[in-house]
């Protein structure tokens, strides 16, 4: 008899901050077992509050549904540090597949262009674009930053847990949380047709993350799926109402010797109504230098990797998707400029989104 295979557990994690000894241990072992097979989990019974999910998501709602002149008054090409709106099709994250259709919105770290992270250009670090023209523009940036703050504090609760599960201390990350970048990001996924993933058009195409953990809110609206690697088949990760889906990203698998997995996930919205989430990319400090973790390789067994900077790391992997797009973009137009009538200027043509 075949075995079902299910997405990714429901987690309860509010054992971590209660006194029960025994349920913090399964905690770590259930935490364990994820990391060892897909890198993915789910949680609910954090500290985050319900209330400021819900002001999150309203509030986002309420930013995509302006005319697009409007979006594009904060769009992230304003800057060179990656902050503010990104329009549908401006990342491809599948290799073969056609640009992304989502459409995005960049949040950060609040600073100003004298910190010593913008002047040195670390990983999109600076100043963040807001939105003014538009009837929720305060309640935007007032619960996108205190989202951003409840959002690191528990990334850094969740890196505690993982570093028990390498039997290393609760504190071991300490350092690498202390002064850390991190992204937030709001995306909004139009209906797709019901053969999009035949036709390689995602939502966001099979990929995985950059950087060490990503802490997902969904809406009401299925759409992402996971790898399953015994299987060889796409699970659906269904939302569950104020639950985070928690996986690892590249940099971690990198850190721990490849013993920990960063999985494949990917969105394709065949719902016929609109998409809404919020990953919160955790990066860490970056300067920290990422060399292979205690307790993940064998005794007397190499590293796999050499020594690098959460910025280098993670900063290559984010020109890599965006370079993508803009090279898909460049062949779409110089194929459609060979295919024009006689007497037709590319002027006259469509943009391409």
């Amino acid at each position: 008899m075949t075995a079902t295979v299910q997405a990714p557990p429901i987690l309860d994690f509010s054992v971590f901050y209660g006194n029960d000894d025994a349920a913090k241990t399964k905690l770590v072992d259930d935490v364990r077992t994820c990391c060892l097979h897909n890198g993915f989990f789910q949680i609910v019974g954090h500290r985050v509050p319900a209330e400021l999910q819900e002001n999150v998501l309203d509030s986002l709602k309420s930013f995509f549904s302006l005319p697009l002149t409007e979006k594009e008054k904060v769009h992230k090409d304003n800057t060179t540090w990656n902050r503010g709106y990104e329009n549908i099709g401006s990342q491809i994250l599948e290799a073969g597949a056609n640009p992304d259709q989502k459409e995005g919105f960049y949040v950060g770290e609040e600073i100003t262009k004298d910190h010593p992270y913008f002047l040195g250009k670390k990983l999109n670090s600076g100043p963040n674009q807001w939105p003014q023209d538009f009837p929720n523009a305060e309640k935007f940036r007032k619960s996108s930053m205190a989202y951003y703050t409840e959002m690191h504090a528990l990334a850094r609760d969740i890196l505690s847990v993982i570093a028990q599960t390498l039997y290393l201390d609760a504190n071991y990350f300490d350092t690498f949380t202390s002064g850390a970048v991190a992204t937030l990001r709001y995306l909004h996924y139009p209906p797709q047709p019901k053969d999009s993933d035949e036709k390689l058009s995602r939502g966001i195409g099979a990929h995985t993350d950059f950087g060490s953990v990503t802490l997902l809110m969904q809406d009401d609206v299925d759409g992402l799926q996971v790898w399953e690697k015994t299987t060889q088949e796409w699970l659906d990760v269904m939302p569950i109402k104020g639950a985070y889906v928690v996986n690892l990203g590249n940099m971690f698998m990198r850190w721990s010797n490849d013993r920990y997995i960063s999985n494949l996930h990917r969105v394709i919205n065949k719902s016929g109504k609109e998409r809404y989430s919020v990953p919160f990319f955790y990066s860490g400090n970056p300067d920290y230098q990422i060399d292979c973790l205690p307790n993940s390789r064998e005794e007397g067994v190499p590293a796999k990797y050499p020594p690098v900077t959460v910025m280098d790391c993670v900063g290559a992997s984010y020109r890599d998707s965006y370079g993508k797009a803009t090279a898909f973009k460049l062949a779409a137009a110089a194929t459609q400029a060979t295919e024009l009538p006689k007497g037709l200027s590319m002027s006259a043509q469509p943009i391409l989104a």
